[in-house]
């Protein structure tokens, strides 16, 4: 249903069936991996005006990418990884792609 690359790849497909005998399809939560699962390629530190998608798009050429950052740093909000100048973000090894 979705493209290799996205975050929502591997996550199930359900459906509920309602009352009225409609039926929704939805995918189920995605949780966020645990930190200890990341393969770290690299580190980057932050600097003033810096942009995720930049970054991402610097380490992993895909800006659209930016989750997998998210993803290994452990944030919910994209924009508090480059929130904070000096902060040392993880960049994961791309696997399985």
């Amino acid at each position: 249903m979705f493209p290799v690359a996205s975050r929502y790849h591997e996550v199930e497909t359900v459906k509920w069936h309602a009352a009225d005998g409609s039926e929704v399809i939805y995918l189920r939560r995605r949780f966020l991996p645990q930190s200890t699962d990341v393969v770290t390629l690299t580190e980057h530190t932050v600097t003033q005006g810096e942009r995720l998608d930049n970054i991402t798009a610097r380490y992993l050429g895909d800006p659209e990418q930016f989750w997998r950052l998210c993803d290994a740093n452990v944030a919910v909000h994209p924009a508090e990884l480059t929130a904070e100048i000096g902060r040392r973000l993880k960049i994961p090894l791309l696997q399985g792609r």
